[in-house]
């Protein structure tokens, strides 16, 4: 009984394992992706970026 306790543990370290593994994976491909969609706003914006502070706005035409 002992060796299938142990058996189950140590399945159960391995499934949490894997799921840590995934939530990492999952984490890169998201800050993948926002950094894509930012870079694609970017190239479409036509007057670019007047500035560094977000805070100020761009001169009306």
């Amino acid at each position: 009984m002992f060796e299938y306790e142990l058996h189950r543990a140590h399945h159960a370290e391995l499934v949490r394992e894997a799921a840590a593994q995934r939530l990492a994976r999952e984490a890169v491909r998201a800050a993948k992706a926002r950094r894509a969609i930012r870079r694609t706003n970017r190239r479409q914006d036509p007057e670019g970026r007047v500035s560094a502070d977000p805070d100020r706005f761009a001169r009306a035409a």
